[in-house]
């Protein structure tokens, strides 16, 4: 009578560790110990190039000396904030800073409106063109500034919009609604239909639908859209510069552009001036960071 013996995997195990062959598998989905030192030394040092301009400019920013970015060792026994009182005391800097918030505020709120309704018009509806009205908005992305400049002036001036908040906050409506459309047109496709369905079941108008249950659910989206509108708002200047005439309408980009002319350049003025610009961006970028990263991610993919 002969016996079978069936071995059991810890017994394999062992006997193979015993015999000195290799020890037991690392887990699936786990690092060798040399390849997470690698992928953090990589990450360290693509944060502090990431880092570094930020770090440069506020280190200029306490230099007394208009040139002392050239010769940067001698900073360290000067450093001073009187640049930063200079630029509160003595510059339109508080004209600059109304006036970007106001721009800016006003084209995310109009652009963020105008780019959820059409997205969520295109994600749902089915009227005539709607694929035509999605690629019209792409095409407006391809031209450049300095094509657009000129008619949107003549516009702006027909519209007696030169110099005026109204007329900027237009113009970068027509530059951010199409990016911030075709990102929201997205975001509404991940959404169930299903909701829409109920809303109607409800009573809900198609507008009550969107404005009451579709948006909530929306947020990280429009969060993404709202920052983007804000900043291609705050940060431009060939429109700025071309359409605002009085000074004490400037925005912080085109208010930079004063400390610089063409027989001097006050760069420690300029890099605190820079460095108190970041506070608003940081400040709203902290409001809507919670949704920023999902809003990102979660438009590409249709659920």
């Amino acid at each position: 009578m002969s016996t079978t013996t069936v071995e059991t995997p810890a017994a394999v195990t062992g006997r193979g560790s015993a015999a000195g062959g290799p020890g037991p598998a690392r887990p699936r989905g786990r690092r060798s110990p040399a390849a997470s030192v690698a992928s953090h030394g990589v990450l360290i040092v693509a944060s502090l190039i990431a880092l570094f301009p930020i770090a440069w400019l506020v280190f200029l920013s306490l230099g007394p000396d208009k040139d002392d970015y050239l010769h940067p060792g001698r900073i360290w026994d000067t450093m001073t904030f009187d640049n930063y009182a200079f630029v509160l005391r003595h510059t339109n800097f508080f004209d600059w800073l109304k006036s970007s918030l106001i721009v800016s505020l006003g084209t995310t709120v109009v652009g963020v409106l105008v780019a959820a309704t059409t997205g969520y018009a295109v994600s749902r509806m089915r009227f005539p063109g709607y694929r035509k009205l999605m690629w019209v908005l792409l095409v407006t992305q391809m031209f450049p500034i300095a094509v657009l400049i000129v008619p949107m002036y003549q516009i702006l001036s027909d519209l007696e919009l030169i110099d005026s908040y109204l007329g900027l906050i237009l113009v970068y409506c027509s530059t951010a609604v199409p990016y911030s459309a075709w990102l929201l047109k997205g975001y509404f496709d991940t959404i169930p239909f299903e909701i829409d369905e109920a809303g109607r079941v409800d009573g809900l108008t198609p507008f009550g639908t969107f404005a009451r249950l579709i948006l909530p659910l929306a947020k990280p989206g429009l969060a993404v859209a709202a920052f983007y509108n804000f900043i291609t708002a705050f940060g431009e200047v060939a429109f700025a510069s071309t359409f605002m005439l009085d000074d004490s309408k400037y925005t912080f980009a085109v208010g930079l552009q004063s400390f610089v002319s063409e027989h001097d350049a006050q760069r420690n003025l300029m890099a605190a001036t820079a460095v108190l610009i970041a506070i608003p961006v940081s400040a709203f970028f902290y409001l809507v960071q919670r949704n920023l990263v999902t809003g990102l991610t979660a438009g590409g993919t249709k659920g």
